[in-house]
């Protein structure tokens, strides 16, 4: 059984963030750390890709960096832990909820705004061509 090792530049491509965020994440503690090579540089793992693409949906949701490196704390003790990661994970997608309920509220906004500026330029005279 042969084990397929990611590199640092393979994970930055993949994940679209640079390798000194990737360092940065390892010595947060968002990323666990990482396995090496005798070369010393980093052999991330599929379980390693998965996990990073979960953190970067809870960053894109809006969840601050110490509460997935509390997460992530929590994630490293194993299942003794699950109770109270579903716990985060439920009051971050309440706040996610909050967030999506004034993001519709906006656009919202937006569209009647938008819908005033149509009625307006229907309304226009047409511009002459000298």
């Amino acid at each position: 059984m042969t084990n397929h090792f990611i590199s640092i530049g393979e994970l930055a491509r993949l994940t679209g963030l640079s390798t000194h965020t990737l360092r940065f994440y390892e010595a947060a503690g968002v990323l666990k750390p990482i396995g090496r090579a005798a070369n010393g540089h980093r052999r991330y793992q599929p379980n390693d890709v998965l996990w990073l693409e979960f953190v970067l949906k809870l960053k894109v949701t809006g969840m601050p960096l110490a509460e997935i490196k509390q997460y992530a704390q929590l994630r490293a003790q194993g299942e003794i832990t699950a109770t109270a990661r579903m716990a985060m994970l439920q009051f971050h997608r309440q706040r996610l909820a909050a967030k999506i309920a004034e993001l519709a509220e906006c656009a919202s906004a937006l569209d009647d705004k938008i819908g005033i500026y149509r009625k307006m330029i229907a309304k226009a005279p047409p511009k002459r061509n000298r």
